[in-house]
């Protein structure tokens, strides 16, 4: 979705990629803090094409930004086409990603810059990726069915650790489902296929529109406990928070 934002640009730059095409490259930053910027990737601008504004709205990755409230290209901007540029990620600095911080020379919204007549110090590179959103902790983490195949990999890391109790709410009428993840790849496995299908193959979600389900944990357990007693806690929580049918969407 990032490269398919910086695909297109103002007429300005574009005629500026237009003159590297096949030769040049764009080193992309998003802004960090005042007068930094955060290294995201190297791409070679391969090639491009024209579009006009019913081709680009065909992109499926534009109409995806444009659900997200991109603007993007239309009629009002003045050109008939505009170019899109076959923008190929680099392995170069690829390990800088997310951790490389340079100073962005003023003026701060002058947001696109030829390298050769420019001098932006490196000012730090961090360890960790700072792109990567920080895992909270498991009895705050509350994420949406959408986010769930777009966590951070950070977050997928943790999830495939951890194994126990699961909720999944759902906004439309205040319902919930309780289940339990202990097998192979733990929660990011079990959460991985609602993500994939929606309802994880249980009978009461399948009707359902995930769009409005919410997921958090109830309960994390040992990597070591035996199946049953985990099953065990299941059935405890269902009993608790009074999910089996008809009053929740648990059917067993």
């Amino acid at each position: 979705m990032f490269n398919a934002y910086q695909q297109t640009q103002g007429a300005k730059l574009e005629k500026s990629m237009s003159a590297l095409e096949s030769e040049g490259y764009v080193a992309s930053f998003i802004g960090h803090e005042a007068g930094a910027a955060l290294f995201v990737g190297l791409y070679k601008i391969a090639s491009s094409r024209p579009l006009t504004v019913d081709q680009y709205w065909q992109v499926p990755a534009y109409q995806e930004l444009g659900a997200y409230g991109i603007r993007g290209f239309t009629a009002d901007d003045g050109r008939a086409i505009i170019r899109w540029f076959d923008l190929l990620p680099m392995d170069a600095c690829a390990d800088w990603k997310g951790k490389l911080v340079i100073g962005w020379p003023p003026p701060e919204r002058s947001w696109w810059r030829r390298s050769h007549k420019n001098e932006m110090p490196i000012l730090v590179v961090h360890e960790e990726n700072l792109l990567d959103a920080a895992m909270p902790d498991w009895d705050e983490l509350d994420v949406t069915w959408d986010e769930l195949s777009i966590l951070p990999t950070r977050w997928r890391q943790a999830l495939s650790q951890w194994r126990g109790i699961y909720l999944i709410f759902d906004e439309a009428d205040g319902k919930s489902y309780v289940g339990s993840a202990y097998g192979t790849g733990n929660l990011l496995a079990r959460w991985q296929n609602y993500a994939a299908t929606g309802h994880g193959g249980n009978r009461l979600l399948r009707p359902r529109d995930p769009k409005s389900f919410r997921f958090t944990i109830l309960q994390r357990v040992s990597p070591d406990m035996d199946a049953d007693e985990v099953i065990r806690l299941e059935s405890s929580w269902k009993d608790r928070l009074h999910t089996r049918a008809p009053f929740g969407l648990n059917d067993n």
